[in-house]
């Protein structure tokens, strides 16, 4: 635990200075007023993760790549030392002042501190994901060792998936200090979600709940689902996470009535970030449309540059690790094919592992029942779903047929037309069905099914039934017909009396609570049957299993004794022997596939 504490420590004083200065650059052309400070850390995360990836080009991300990132940091904190210092000195200020405002400040800090250390501790125990010892640690130790290998999935197919995270994970392992490669950046991604789904408090307490809010509640539901998993690497968790940031944060700014556009472009710019962790995520470049169009109409040519230059510089370094990886744009995806090099994966290896990602998603395992119809796999896979993702497909399809309807009468005008909400409510619809139509395994794209409801009842709540709501109907003796709040004989339907907030936080606490007893006697039991250490010092290493061992032009290669799992200790590894071809002397030369 001692061990994630230091490294979060360390990841926030990277992140945060990279955020700062990347945001104060940037409001310096496009005034805007930087209001939370995980806007910087996010910020910052997605560019730490853009220099690792472009570092993983030229070498191995290790110390050399941690030596100049903390060399940035440091001339950033030099240049805006006054203006940093600042801050700090208000901040302490704020919060020691007395009065309700600074105890309620100092309560809230504490409880952020006790979140910090429980997270933490989370992060250094718990269950190992399966694909963590098939790929993931074996990615992120090419990493550390080398880099980006040419025709490296010509070693393992899987080894191409080259998802951003891994590249993040490598940069903050601490590999290259001698002792174990750490895996924490994803516990410290939960950990700020954490701190942003506490804001469902404020609401709460004003008794007022809005679309973002329902949007926290499930996100705090996720957290308690993965409170012992998420010690694993794993891209679905980086996903997730990240995508309940991007949208709790527009649904605030839309609640706020924010009209900047800059918050929304760099939303816009966290949405090709998640793309980059992992393509399935794409769909949430939707929510563009809204800055496109008022960037397009005010013809803020300089901006709109400036944005388009933020996400190219955002994806350049994915797309260009996919085609040395793998040789294709777009791994496995062969529609796009560009390229003519040696070291690409053939183009049915390629085409065989996009079907076996779908039909394993769809709950089988043979590859030939990839063309049978939605209608023959649908029942057998939601049979095979637990009890509560049953309910929240259900809710999520029931969610989507409500907002058809709703969608209907925005455009007949029975209600206030609300497009900004409406494109979020179609941006999550839109994954959600396209998550349900291709590779429809929960973990891919639970946050679809988890924020599908959410956002489309909360939505619908919040212009239709709220307590400014927008549909009002005149008085009894009067023809019914839009009104405006306040105006004389108006009288609003489905305000949410204090009863339902009241019901709501019983029913919410008493979910949490139940959810959270359930994981921790999960996590307990995971400790207690290992027979292990506490990890109060060191995290949990990666888990290693037996391999044997071959030789191709002198080198050796391990593979599992049993199962595909192989871990991060034996390496380089596969979970089968392979037959390849060395590019040139040594392995960072890269590999060919045997034609």
């Amino acid at each position: 635990m001692l061990s994630v504490t230091l490294i979060w420590l360390y990841l926030f004083f990277t992140t945060y200075l990279l955020g700062y200065g990347i945001l104060r650059i940037l409001t310096r052309y496009i005034p805007y007023k930087i209001r939370h400070m995980d806007s910087c850390l996010l910020c910052g995360l997605a560019a730490a993760t853009v220099y690792a990836q472009l570092f993983s080009l030229l070498g191995k991300v290790a110390m050399a790549a941690n030596l100049f990132l903390v060399a940035v940091c440091v001339s950033i904190l030099w240049c805006g030392r006054r203006e940093l210092g600042g801050m700090l000195r208000r901040a302490y200020e704020s919060v020691r002042k007395g009065g309700i405002g600074g105890a309620e400040r100092r309560g809230r800090i504490l409880i952020i501190v006790c979140l910090f250390f429980l997270f933490a501790y989370g992060t250094s125990r718990g269950m190992i994901h399966y694909d963590t010892g098939l790929y993931h640690a074996q990615s992120i130790r090419w990493l550390e060792e080398y880099g980006v290998v040419k025709g490296l999935g010509n070693l393992h197919c899987r080894l191409a998936y080259n998802s951003s995270s891994f590249a993040l994970s490598a940069l903050y392992s601490m590999a290259f200090l001698g002792g174990q490669s750490y895996h924490a950046v994803a516990g410290w991604l939960a950990f700020l979600l954490a701190k942003i789904c506490l804001e469902v408090v404020d609401s709460l307490r004003a008794r007022r709940l809005h679309t973002s809010d329902f949007a926290r509640v499930m996100g705090i539901y996720y957290l308690v689902n993965i409170f012992d998993e998420m010690i694993s690497p794993a891209s679905d968790y980086f996903m997730v996470l990240l995508a309940f940031y991007i949208v709790i944060r527009w649904l605030e700014l839309l609640e706020e009535r924010t009209e900047e556009i800059f918050p929304y472009a760099m939303l816009c710019v966290m949405g090709v970030f998640l793309m980059t962790v992992k393509l399935s995520a794409a769909l949430i470049l939707l929510l563009v449309c809204y800055p496109a169009y008022r960037l397009l109409r005010e013809r803020r040519w300089r901006e709109t540059g400036g944005y388009l230059l933020l996400g190219i510089i955002t994806a350049l370094p994915y797309l260009i690790r996919n085609v040395l990886l793998s040789g294709w744009l777009v791994y496995p995806f062969t529609q796009i094919d560009l390229f003519r090099v040696r070291w690409k994966i053939p183009k049915g290896v390629a085409d065989y592992d996009a079907r076996e990602i779908q039909v394993w998603g769809r709950g089988y395992s043979d590859v030939t029942r990839y063309d049978i119809s939605m209608k023959e796999w649908a029942p057998d896979w939601f049979r095979s779903l637990a009890g509560s993702d049953r309910l929240l497909v259900i809710a999520a399809l029931t969610a989507i047929g409500i907002l058809a309807v709703y969608a209907a009468g925005m455009f007949l005008g029975i209600w206030r037309k609300r497009w900004d909400i409406l494109l979020v409510q179609v941006t999550v619809a839109g994954s959600f069905v396209f998550w349900l139509c291709t590779s429809p395994l929960i973990r891919y794209g639970c946050v679809y099914v988890y924020l599908t409801p959410a956002v489309i009842l909360g939505g619908i709540h919040d212009a239709v039934l709220s307590a400014d709501g927008v549909r009002y109907f005149a008085a009894d003796n009067e023809k019914p017909g839009l009104k405006e709040p306040g105006e004389r004989g108006v009288r609003l339907t489905g305000h949410l009396p204090n009863t339902c907030i009241k019901v709501a936080r019983w029913c919410g606490m008493a979910g949490v609570i139940f959810l959270s007893v359930y994981k921790c006697l999960a996590l307990g039991g995971e400790i207690a049957t290992s027979g292990e250490k506490g990890y109060w010092l060191l995290q949990k290493d990666y888990e290693n299993y037996e391999t044997s061992s071959y030789e191709i032009e002198g080198i050796t290669f391990y593979y599992p004794v049993q199962g595909d799992q192989v871990g991060y200790k034996d390496f380089p590894s596969a979970p089968v022997k392979v037959e390849i071809e060395f590019m040139g002397e040594a392995l960072e030369d890269g590999f060919a596939a045997v034609r």
